[in-house]
């Protein structure tokens, strides 16, 4: 690994060899951050998580994972305190796991809104993210929280993720496409070119009826398409 890491059992040792092996031998289609996303969890014993892929055209964190935290509060986070957040900037510039408590100190972060409003209503009282790059393009992040009461986070758990990341890396960079879009963008538009209709991708993804129409637009504004039919025959001819 790179680093020795202590206070880890055998069976959290055959874990990390099992999302090891997992991720390098996962399809491009699939989706590797779903994929290790519990396991990773359980990895460092957290008790809540989520994980997103920033949307450089939206100027916005999508495709949102969760664990244990409440579907409501993660959509206020999505609507509104994603753009009021003091720390996740900070994280994400690291390019590397870094606990919460190294960007700003705790007793600064409990009098912010975005603690008081959004992490404690879900009781997250200490974290660790890790931010996955492919050069400077976004591939996807893992943040992981414990409750209060439990112990901090610390070199063991950086270590672990930091050990982790090539093999994720490498695993998102096999998903990524290579059509300036993102994943979901891209997944709209490949069903865009087998003729669904936007109710349809709506259902097969899951996601709003709205949703769609936004990365729809994106991604016809990322191929100067000026109508679905374009963006169709395009995304025809490179899949």
């Amino acid at each position: 690994m790179g680093t020795v890491i202590r206070d880890i059992t055998g069976n959290e040792l055959r874990l990390f060899g099992d999302i090891v092996a997992r991720l390098e031998r996962l399809e491009p289609e699939a989706d590797a951050r779903a994929e290790i996303f519990m396991d990773v969890v359980r990895l460092l014993r957290g008790d809540f998580a989520a994980s997103y892929v920033w949307d450089s055209g939206a100027n916005r964190f999508d495709e949102g994972l969760r664990f244990n935290m409440d579907p409501g509060n993660l959509r206020r986070y999505e609507d509104w305190y994603q753009f009021r957040d003091p720390i996740t900037f900070q994280l994400r510039s690291r390019q590397r796991a870094t606990l919460v408590d190294e960007v700003i100190p705790r007793e600064k972060l409990k009098r912010t809104e975005f603690y008081n409003d959004f992490l404690a209503r879900d009781g997250l009282n200490h974290g660790i993210n890790i931010f996955i790059f492919d050069r400077q393009r976004d591939l996807g992040d893992l943040r992981i929280w414990r409750a209060r009461g439990r112990a901090e986070f610390g070199e063991r758990d950086t270590g672990l993720l930091d050990a982790l990341e090539p093999y994720l890396r490498r695993a998102l960079q096999r998903g990524a496409p290579s059509t300036g879009l993102t994943s979901r963008e891209y997944e709209v538009a490949v069903l865009v070119s087998r003729g669904c209709t936007d109710r349809d991708i709506a259902r097969l993804l899951g996601i709003g009826f709205g949703t769609v129409r936004t990365h729809l637009t994106h991604a016809m504004a990322k191929h100067g398409c000026a109508n679905r039919a374009e963006l169709a025959a395009i995304i025809a001819r490179k899949h």
